[in-house]
This record gives C-alpha cells, structure tokens and sequence, in this order.
C-alpha cells in the first residue's frame, strides 16, 4: 500500500473515533450540570446512539453502497453532523437536545461502516494490514479524553463544539480519500443487512446460549458508558475524561494479547473471563472511594481491557468459526445488530431508571447512592456469568476446525 493511502486511512480512523470520544463520555456528566436532567433522561440519551445503530445498516447497505461513493458520503454525513454537533452546542432545554443528539446519531453511525469500507477497499490483505490503520481510532479516542480533561471541558459547550469542529475537518478531507465506488450484490439484500441468513446458526444451542448472552451483557455495558464519567465527577474525582482512557489504553494491549490467548485457553474459558471481568470491575465501583481505595476505581477503568476484548472480541470470532463463508457476513450483521443496537438499546433504558430509582434529591440538588447502583450491573453480570456456564458447552480454539 501507498504510503500516502495509508496516511490517509489512518487520519480518517484517527478523526473518526476522535469526534465520537470527544462528547460521548462526558455527555452524562454534560447533562446532569447543564440541564440538571435525571438518570432516566442520561439513559435515554445514550439510547439514541443504539436506535441509530439499529437504523443505520438500512441506509448503508439498501441506500449508500448501492448508489453512491462511500466517501462522497462520508463527506456530507459528516458535514451535516458538524452542523447539528455545533447547534447541539446552543441549546438551553433537554427535549431539544434529545432530539438533536438524535439526528446526531443518525448520521454518524453509518460513517462508522463506511469508513470501514473505504478502508477494506484499499487493503489487499485486510486481516493483517487493517489493525494498523485501526488502531489510529483508539488513538484517537484517547486523544479526545486526555484533551477535554486537560482543558477540564467535561460539562462545557466545548466538548460538541470540539467534536463539530472535527467533523467539518473530516467532512472535507472525506472528499480526497480513496475512490469507493457503490456496488451492488447479494450482500446488499434486505435479509444480508438484517443477518437472517445467520438465524440457521440458532439450531446450534451453544450460539443460541452465546447470542442471548450477548444482549443481556450489554445491560451492564450500558451502566459504565452511561454512567461512570457522572459517578467519578460526583466522587470528587478529578481529570475524570484522561482517566477513564486507561480502558482504552488497555482495549489495545489486550486485543493483542487475544490470539495468543485465544490458543491457550478457548473460547468458553475467554467469554467467561470477559464475563466475569464486569461483575469485578463493578464491585470495584461500588467499594472503591477516594483515599486508600482510590486504587479499585482504576483497576475497575483498565479492566474495560479483558471486559470489552475478552467477550466482544472474542465472540466475534466464535461467530466467524461456527457461522462459516456461506452466512459469515450474516451472522456478524445479527450479533452486530444485537448488542449495539437491542442489547445497549435496552441496557441504556435500564441503567437510567435504575440508576434514578437509587437518587435524593434536596433543596434541587440531586445525589445518587452509586454504591447500591453498581451492585445492579454486578448482579445482572453475575446472573450471566452463571447461567453462560452451565449453558454453554463449546470449547472451541483457534486451531480447532470451523466446520
């Protein structure tokens, strides 16, 4: 690859995942002090970006892929994203915002699969070429936490102006990637996009186990993205933005650690131990507190690692072994369309009412009671930790067959 196009590709990763990372975690912590919103209304908040992730495949596969040039569309998506993130900025009343954070998500989730696409086309051995582009992202998203909280932007205008501003500058330079031209196949199909061909894989009860598994993870997944920024803020944590990248810094060192694991140790004893992971890091939570217990709330942050790679990760690759070339791309649709959509859809909605259910509010100030509501999530994991062993039977390796 052109050293050029791998620069290019690169920025793009960086750029994408910087304009998410700037308002996405501190957006809780920006609503409880802006427009003193409740737990519920955080909850739903983040609810929109997995009623987006539930939409936007439609429009990616059925409109996008089909019709016009994937980076002629990144462009304007990401152009008109700039304008709603600058007019998010403005806004005095939460039931505006809800609706423009909203069309916010609408736009951006497709520009996730898109920039994929744009880079899988320039690649001529994804496999090993696309984690060093990829990568970029995670550096990006690290870059966007350590600059709000250096700044200490966290309940500022300047987080959405930040990120519309990004969005501007990727809006036009999506104009001088690499050509993507539209295509028009099968995968494209209606049951493609939906991953119906994948529901063959439901006859097997170890991927039936997997799979309601994965939707019921993602409750508790919903809590710390929701919730964890307003909880250490609340705690009296400081720099809570740069802290919290430590998961991500951690993300990165454990996705390389999986294949070797992978090897060792299988994929029941890996989603385990990525289930297990959340019920640790969210006891850490409910008995970690500043002083001389200050150090479980940053075992709880790195452990974002082995929770996130460890089931997510892992379990894509369970899928892509049982499902198969013959309804692959299906199957990594429906588990996709599961938990980023259904599952954190449902969890986000959860973790508001539940964390609201655990609040006081005195003369119009509102404290929660965040040791009861980390117990929850560590109950919920805890259920699924349980019931996925006993459940579960597949010990499938790397070196295993697939077929």
């Amino acid at each position: 690859m052109q050293k050029s196009i791998r620069l290019r590709l690169s920025s793009l990763m960086f750029l994408e995942y910087f304009i998410w990372g700037a308002w996405y975690v501190t957006m809780g912590t920006y609503l409880f002090t802006n427009f003193k919103a409740d737990a519920i209304q955080v909850g739903s908040s983040y609810a929109n970006l997995s009623i987006a992730a539930i939409i936007s495949p439609f429009f990616v596969g059925l409109i996008a892929d089909r019709f016009f040039a994937a980076q002629k569309v990144l462009g304007v998506l990401h152009l008109m994203g700039a304008i709603t993130l600058y007019y998010i900025s403005t806004l005095g009343d939460f039931g505006s915002f809800w609706w423009l954070i909203l069309l916010y998500t609408l736009l951006y989730m497709p520009t996730m699969a898109l920039s994929n696409s744009i880079s899988f086309g320039q690649l001529k051995d994804p496999g090993k070429e696309f984690p060093a582009i990829r990568v970029f992202g995670t550096v990006g998203w690290i870059v966007a936490g350590l600059m709000i909280s250096f700044f200490g932007l966290e309940n500022s205008v300047f987080t959405f102006r930040i990120a519309a501003f990004s969005s501007l500058l990727l809006g036009i330079f999506s104009f001088f990637l690499p050509n993507t031209p539209p295509k028009t196949n099968k995968e494209n199909s209606l049951t493609a996009i939906l991953g119906l061909d994948a529901l063959v894989l439901f006859k097997n009860r170890s991927f039936l186990v997997f799979f309601i598994s994965s939707i019921a993870i993602c409750i508790p997944l919903s809590f710390y993205y929701s919730f964890t920024n307003s909880f250490l803020n609340d705690i009296g944590v400081s720099n809570t933005a740069g802290k919290m990248t430590l998961g991500q810094a951690s993300e990165f060192f454990f996705m390389l650690a999986i294949p070797f694991l992978f090897r060792r140790l299988g994929v029941k004893k890996m989603l385990l131990i990525g289930i297990f992971a959340w019920v640790i890091r969210y006891l850490l939570f409910a008995y970690g507190n500043i002083g001389p217990n200050m150090w479980m709330l940053y075992a709880g942050i790195i452990l974002h690692g082995i929770c996130y790679d460890f089931f997510f990760v892992t379990g894509q690759i369970y899928t892509d072994a049982k499902a198969g070339s013959a309804v692959k791309n299906a199957a990594q649709g429906l588990i996709t369309f599961a938990t980023y959509g259904v599952g954190m859809m449902i969890g986000s909605y959860v973790s508001g009412f539940i964390t609201e259910s655990y609040s006081t509010t005195i003369d119009d100030e509102t404290s929660y009671q965040w040791q009861q509501v980390w117990l929850v999530p560590a109950c919920i994991a805890g259920f699924v930790l349980l019931t996925f062993a006993v459940l579960f039977k597949d010990k499938l390796k790397s070196t295993d067959s697939t077929n």
